[in-house]
């Protein structure tokens, strides 16, 4: 399973402050592959991206154990203020 959020930031000057917020996630557990990244992206017809998330698991249980331990609701805590835009697609 693998799960994908972007995020746009209220403040450019906060763009920092999310990823780093964001980074905590990595330590669930239930997280087989992690990653978060500013968006390296310079599209013509578009920017409104500042932060991906990728993360995989395993099955749709340790995406529900993801979204149920206390550092995601910690990293929620941090992000949601600094935060405009949140898309998440789960495949």
């Amino acid at each position: 399973m693998r799960h994908v959020v972007f995020f746009s930031a209220k403040n450019p000057d906060d763009i920092d402050r999310i990823v780093d917020g964001l980074s905590k996630l990595a330590e669930i557990p239930s997280v087989k592959h992690f990653e978060v990244s500013r968006n390296r992206n310079e599209d013509r017809f578009g920017n409104e991206v500042d932060v991906i998330v990728y993360a995989e698991f395993e099955d749709d249980a340790a995406l529900t154990a993801y979204r149920a331990h206390q550092i995601y609701q910690d990293c929620i805590d941090i992000v949601r203020p600094l935060r405009d835009l949140r898309i998440a697609a789960d495949f």
